[in-house]
């Protein structure tokens, strides 16, 4: 493992201008964060889709319900034309020149050319969906634009191919197989949401898209996409009027090549503060960033959390405040083929996977459970009780997966913020007649 990113230590004064880059909810909301903490100075925000920041998940969530996008001016009161000096929403970033002397600033060139000169850089520039090569004829759900155009499609007996069962995938395939269209997900892992969630949950998820009245086709990769359909590693061809491509995302950072370190996915690693380490003066939140938890250690971006809740403190550390180091754990919420899922903290390959309750839903199919994500070595073989390193029976969690339990979610998230590991009694929290809520240490 990586060894920790730690905080930068700065002396600088706080910055009287700064570039935000992104103009999504991470970017949004650090502009707005700057604001409340007192920041005076002049702040430019830099957006790409020529709109103003709006929220994404419903853009899958509820394509069919919603069919204008989720304005944070009006779900969040943030108004970036009230809140920023110069708000640009069509004219992104595409280079940045970190200055020798911090005290100098940083220059970010736009895509119409001009140099925006500022002390401090927010990088919020979310991610890209992943579209491999020779798949033009796929479409993506990834912008308002992009949902617009294919709402317009849905409609009673269109074919919809979905290539990746991952959360973009089924909540799509249940939209939109609920509007009476006939829709195939393929996916390459053998479970839906495998790499996610890991194969022990994926398997019993993989009911919920007949349930749906959506086909699944797990355990096949797709070798070719057309514009009428796709064909499998299998030589199956599947036939649709529309191609969906929902296989990953990754984050929009090739244009700071050279300049900010990345990893093999793009990603800005950062410390607690959401500072990148060895260039002063430049911080990311939200997608791009993989940012370091003290509890969880590195944690990839990717969550709504991280967009709605990093920026506050990193706002701090760039102004020089204390509690910058504020930490919460990772959240997503998904509503998928009939199902609500929380998913609090992040599973780890090689976790030992522990119901609570019945994993198939029960005889009504709807009964909520959940799933608990422990180091193996706090799971003794032969059914012995759990024994926490503490020696007692409060057992670290590292994640928890809660489905068709709403009123659990409040509970596990509250816990999960605390600056101590999470922990649970196990014999208790595997029980459904005991209250989550009574087997938290």
């Amino acid at each position: 493992m990586p060894s920790p990113v730690r905080p930068v230590p700065t002396s600088a004064p706080a910055p009287s201008s700064v570039v935000v880059v992104g103009a999504g909810l991470a970017g949004a909301r650090t502009v707005a964060a700057l604001r409340e903490l007192g920041h005076a100075g002049r702040i430019t925000l830099l957006g790409a889709e020529g709109v103003p920041p709006y929220d994404r998940p419903p853009l899958s969530k509820e394509l069919l319900s919603r069919p204008r996008p989720a304005w944070l001016a009006e779900d969040l009161g943030i108004d970036v034309e009230e809140l920023a000096d110069d708000v640009r929403l069509a004219d992104p970033a595409v280079a940045l020149a970190p200055a020798a002397d911090p005290a100098a600033g940083h220059v970010v060139t736009t895509r119409s050319g001009d140099a925006v000169r500022a002390d401090a850089v927010v990088l919020a520039v979310g991610s890209v969906p992943v579209r491999p090569a020779g798949w033009d004829a796929a479409r993506v759900l990834h912008t308002a634009e992009d949902a617009a155009a294919l709402r317009a499609l849905v409609a009673p007996g269109l074919r919809l191919a979905v290539v990746g069962a991952g959360w973009i995938g089924a909540e799509l395939a249940g939209v939109v197989a609920g509007a009476g269209a006939d829709v195939t997900v393929v996916e390459a892992g053998g479970t839906p949401l495998e790499r996610q969630l890991g194969p022990d949950v994926g398997a019993h998820l993989a009911r919920w898209y007949d349930d749906a009245g959506a086909r699944l086709v797990a355990g096949t990769a797709v070798v070719q996409v057309r514009a009428d359909g796709v064909r499998l590693a299998d030589g199956t061809e599947v036939p649709a009027d529309v191609v969906l491509a929902a296989v990953g995302a990754r984050p929009a950072t090739d244009w700071l090549d050279g300049v900010v370190p990345r990893d093999a996915r793009g990603t800005v690693r950062v410390d607690a503060t959401g500072a990148v380490p060895g260039v002063p003066g430049v911080w990311a939140v939200g997608d791009c960033a993989t940012r370091e938890h003290p509890l969880l250690g590195p944690v990839p971006g990717g969550h709504w959390s991280a967009a709605l809740h990093d920026p506050e403190p990193t706002a701090r550390a760039l102004l020089g405040l204390d509690g910058a180091d504020a930490a919460h754990a990772p959240y997503v919420f998904s509503q998928q083929l009939g199902h609500d899922l929380a998913l609090l903290g992040v599973p780890r390959a090689g976790d030992a996977v522990l119901f609570r309750g019945d994993p198939s839903g029960g005889p009504s199919g709807r009964e909520g459970w959940a799933a608990l994500y422990v180091d193996p070595a706090h799971v003794p073989a032969g059914g012995a009780a759990a024994v926490g390193p503490d020696g007692d029976h409060a057992v670290p969690v590292r994640a928890v997966l809660l489905v068709d339990s709403p009123r659990d979610v409040g509970t596990v998230r509250k816990a999960m913020n605390r600056p101590a590991p999470f922990r649970l009694d196990l014999a208790a929290a595997l029980d459904p007649a005991v209250r989550l809520r009574d087997a938290v240490a």
